[in-house]
């Protein structure tokens, strides 16, 4: 089984929290399901949820390459120069980034509201741009914009592979397509 969550902004991605904080279980009362994968508990959107050990593995071992796409709300406006980074790989203190695809998007995408909203500076203009990567590292996308002098202000990962939001709407999950996992060699069963 593979579940797809729109989860929440400070949601975190785990079931249990001894803090008492929000968590996957407040939204998936499915049990036995784990996350394949992670997402922060400031970023928002797609996360994969497994029952199935391989499959949660193939899903999130950065050695499948599985591209993951996102939507990012940085601030300023990069240039052309600034993506041609991105596109090329950035140093990070952990080392360079893999090369991704990357472009500035010419509107906000249709994204929900989000609570409470990310700050707004008269001063200071905001954009989005859209990047898709083949590596998971801790906070990636963020460290990647703010090396390039834009940070971060709102991140929200759209797609996993074939798998996308569509409609979901924060909080609300669905089971994926039998069909396109068999179709994207990602289902262990027979």
């Amino acid at each position: 089984m593979l579940l797809l969550l729109n989860k929440p902004y400070r949601a975190l991605c785990q079931f249990t929290d001894p803090g008492g904080r929000v968590t996957l279980a407040d939204y998936v009362p499915v049990p036995g399901v784990y996350p394949a994968g992670r997402l922060d508990h400031d970023s928002e959107g797609l996360v994969l949820l497994t029952d199935d050990g391989p499959l949660q593995a193939r899903i999130a071992d950065p050695r499948h390459s599985l591209e993951k796409t996102y939507w990012a709300q940085v601030e300023g406006v990069p240039t052309s120069t600034a993506l041609g980074r991105l596109r090329r790989g950035v140093r990070l203190a952990d080392g360079w980034t893999r090369p991704a695809r990357v472009r500035l998007l010419g509107e906000a995408p249709p994204v929900w509201p989000r609570d409470p909203p990310i700050r707004y500076r008269k001063a200071i203009p905001t954009a989005w741009i859209e990047l898709c990567l083949r590596e998971g590292r801790n906070r990636q996308v963020r460290r990647m914009t703010a090396a390039l002098g834009h940070p971060t202000l709102r991140l929200i990962r759209v797609a996993v592979g074939p798998f996308d939001l569509a409609s979901l709407a924060p909080g609300q999950w669905r089971e994926a397509d039998p069909g396109l996992l068999r179709r994207w060699g990602l289902s262990t069963s027979p």
